[in-house]
């Protein structure tokens, strides 16, 4: 979740607890780069805006472990796409009496058009989040013809009712990783920057839209609820625990379930083997981290690996290209 401080709505503001309709120069496109430093915060926030489209990536460092959010009453009626890049936090809105939790690389889709309420968020790490919100008329007009996923979300927004994609959260996908360094190194200007930015934001929806419509179809011949949580929280662990990621009889344990149908659900669940998929988040994960400038050696070694000449040979392995090539 982001948080309501300084956002721009095309032509309005939010200040303090209200929004206010000031003029603004006629832009295709603007953005904007900023710090505050609050009592219970430090935050960088990028804020891209379109006519229908408001994007935010922010990097977050809490200082107090609980929060409370004041009432967003008057806030343009949007629907949000939700990443949250690393940290972990959960916010319950008392308006709907609804509690939303996210951990680091997961994604959900969210029409919440009211927020009065509180929010819990690990102040070990920094919380890193990219934000998607299309107004109403927009989602409405790409949901209309899309999938039955989208139109359902889309008729509960049409409804004003409160609604996710899904209740469980999803691993943002490397293709969706992408998208969001396109977005936010876009070099484009005018009309061709506003051509990019609104595509690369669509095909963020459709990823996000294909990965939940597959989920559903892969849950169906999941025994139990019970079990789908186990794997749920089965994937979670893994990812808070990607350097040093438990053996398969140690997390079977942990999320309460046995080995077989920890290996074959989550297979099933995640279209991986959970070694797959630990190391494919470990490699996906370090190449993000160098195109961001990361160091090799220390990209090698936060990843987990015991040498730079045993990630080297798996990056390689895996992007058919050298650590090296891709950090330059």
């Amino acid at each position: 979740m982001g948080i309501n401080v300084g956002k721009d709505y095309g032509s309005w503001k939010k200040v303090g607890g209200s929004f206010d309709e000031f003029p603004v120069k006629e832009q295709l496109v603007t953005e904007r780069k900023e710090k505050y430093s609050f009592s219970f915060s430090d935050a960088e926030l990028v804020q891209i805006n379109t006519p229908d489209i408001y994007i935010v990536n922010g990097d977050i460092r809490f200082k107090q472990h609980q929060m409370y959010f004041m009432p967003t009453y008057d806030v343009p009626d949007m629907i949000k796409l939700r990443f949250t890049l690393s940290g972990k936090g959960t916010i319950f809105n008392k308006v709907n009496n609804q509690k939303y939790s996210f951990g680091s690389n997961q994604q959900n889709i969210i029409y919440m058009p009211e927020l009065d309420g509180t929010g819990e968020y690990d102040t070990d790490c920094n919380y890193r989040f990219f934000e998607v919100h299309f107004a109403k008329e927009k989602f409405l007009q790409l949901a209309e013809h899309s999938c039955r996923t989208l139109q359902v979300l889309a008729e509960n927004m049409d409804s004003g009712h409160y609604a996710q994609i899904a209740e469980q959260n999803l691993p943002i996908t490397w293709a969706m990783h992408n998208c969001i360094h396109d977005i936010l190194n876009c070099n484009y200007t005018g009309g061709l920057k506003l051509m990019f930015i609104e595509s690369k934001c669509i095909e963020l929806l459709v990823l996000q839209a294909e990965a939940f419509e597959t989920a559903t179809e892969q849950h169906k011949p999941l025994q139990s609820t019970y079990e789908r949580d186990c794997l749920y929280y089965a994937r979670d662990y893994l990812i808070e625990h990607i350097h040093q990621p438990p053996s398969i009889t140690a997390l079977a344990k942990l999320c309460g379930i046995n080995e077989f149908k920890l290996k074959q659900g989550f297979k099933k669940m995640f279209d991986n083997s959970i070694f797959g998929y630990v190391s494919d988040y470990r490699l996906n994960h370090a190449k993000m981290l160098l195109t961001e400038g990361t160091p090799i050696k220390s990209v090698a070694f936060e990843m987990g690996y015991s040498s730079v000449q045993h990630f080297s040979n798996a990056f390689r392995k895996k992007f058919e290209t050298s650590p090296g090539k891709v950090k330059s």
